[in-house]
């Protein structure tokens, strides 16, 4: 533990380590409700597989389709509004989905929820990268995973103890519980400053979304995502559909599942991060995809060949292995994004980022639901492939990255010799 412990980065400003609590309070809320969205939509409205993969989908769709208009914004009126207008959006896309009766209810909801996730995430990141000084970027995203994984851990297990298909009331506790988070995490929002951009330089030009998308390394960063995205984390959403089908595994045990892969990524984030300084970040980031690929093929074979307590215990595993997978992200991948981004457009580099978060997260749902309808055991070898290839295209895209940029960087100087005032913990901000 105190190892553990000494991961932290008392480096890191006082507003940073707010946001991460806000996003504990967060993550709780959705850890509840993610891993049962899909079986709400399918077996307690009785809509079917494929229009509850859809109004996944759709979320992430609504979530790309606004994206674009955010990032103007997000550089102009500051990210800080605009994350406090993602979270009320969010909020009432969850809070209202005990109504849903119909499909289009579940479409519409959905859309709400997604415009807010369009503020939310490149909102979020935007003033990270603002409150964070370069070097220690990498620590700031891999601490906001540790935290948002630990909320979202603790909210699956509480969700799998609270979600009863039987009792259609039990969900709409959980979706009152989770709308409730967002709504805590806009009231830690009032004590975050947001410090603006750097002034700009005599003659400097604002920028476009033009600079953007004609970064070539950028867009090679946008594509890997999106593959890690389609193949990768949005087919969560459709695991406890799959295992509960084919594999007998119980809503406690599903709950119990999202939580072992929660607590490996909550135990093995911070070690992690400093173990990568100093590496390679496109290697790093290369063996994610590879871990995923195992747990795919894992949780295929769980519903092929085992079942009840067996399969619960074999999918953990997959579970587990995922977890570890997605240590590398955020200071292989997030901080690189930052790290790339100039000052001024920040905000629209992390909404075109933010973009293939909702364009995968719409294309690994969407098609997965209706593999999972009409060809289950399909799903997860190509989802395996796909990693694979992204693997691949980890390592071909490092010879672009900056010289620079190419490795993770090292704590600069050892706590001891920075001044009370540079501390962001135990100290007045």
């Amino acid at each position: 533990m105190r190892g553990y412990l000494r991961s932290l980065d008392p480096q890191l400003p006082r507003d940073v380590w707010l946001l991460q609590v806000g996003g504990v309070l967060n993550s709780f809320g959705n850890g509840m409700v993610f891993p049962f969205l899909a079986i709400y939509f399918r077996d307690v409205r009785e809509l079917g597989i494929e229009v509850a993969g859809l109004a996944i989908a759709i979320s992430a769709v609504m979530q790309l389709a606004a994206v674009f208009a955010l990032g103007p914004l997000i550089d102009k009126v500051g990210p800080r509004a605009t994350l406090g207008a993602g979270l009320v959006l969010q909020a009432a896309g969850f809070g209202l989905l005990p109504l849903v009766s119909e499909a289009w209810h579940a479409y519409a909801l959905m859309a709400v929820e997604g415009i807010g996730s369009a503020g939310f995430w490149p909102s979020q990141s935007t003033l990270i990268s603002r409150l964070t000084p370069p070097a220690r970027r990498h620590a700031a995203f891999a601490q906001q995973r540790v935290t948002m994984n630990l909320g979202v851990g603790l909210g699956g297990l509480t969700g799998g103890l609270i979600a009863n298909v039987g009792s259609p009331s039990s969900f709409t506790v959980l979706f009152a519980l989770d709308a409730a988070t967002f709504l805590a995490y806009l009231g830690v929002l009032f004590a975050i400053r947001d410090p603006g951009p750097e002034p700009a330089l005599p003659g400097e030009s604002r920028g476009s979304y033009g600079d953007v998308l004609r970064h070539r390394v950028f867009l090679g960063l946008w594509a890997l995502n999106f593959l890690f995205v389609a193949a990768g984390y949005s087919l969560l959403n459709l695991l406890p559909a799959f295992v509960r089908e084919h594999s007998q595994v119980s809503e406690r045990e599903i709950g119990a599942i999202f939580f072992v892969n929660t607590l490996v990524i909550v135990i093995a984030q911070l070690p992690m991060s400093k173990l990568l300084e100093g590496r390679r970040r496109m290697r790093a980031l290369a063996l994610m995809p590879l871990l995923w690929a195992v747990a795919w093929l894992i949780v295929d074979a769980s519903g092929y060949w085992l079942d009840a307590t067996t399969a619960f215990v074999a999918v953990a595993v997959a579970a587990a292995l995922f977890g570890v997978g997605e240590t590398f992200h955020g200071p292989a991948h997030q901080a690189l994004v930052a790290d790339l981004a100039s000052d001024r457009l920040r905000g629209r580099y992390f909404s075109v980022h933010s973009a293939s978060w909702g364009l995968g997260g719409a294309v690994g749902p969407a098609l997965g639901g209706l593999l999972l309808a009409g060809a289950p055991f399909t799903l997860w070898p190509l989802a395996a492939a796909v990693c694979l290839a992204a693997s691949v295209g980890a390592v071909a895209l490092e010879r672009s990255v900056p010289d620079d940029l190419r490795r993770i960087p090292r704590a600069t100087r050892p706590t001891a010799e920075l001044e009370p005032a540079q501390l962001g913990i135990g100290h007045p901000g």
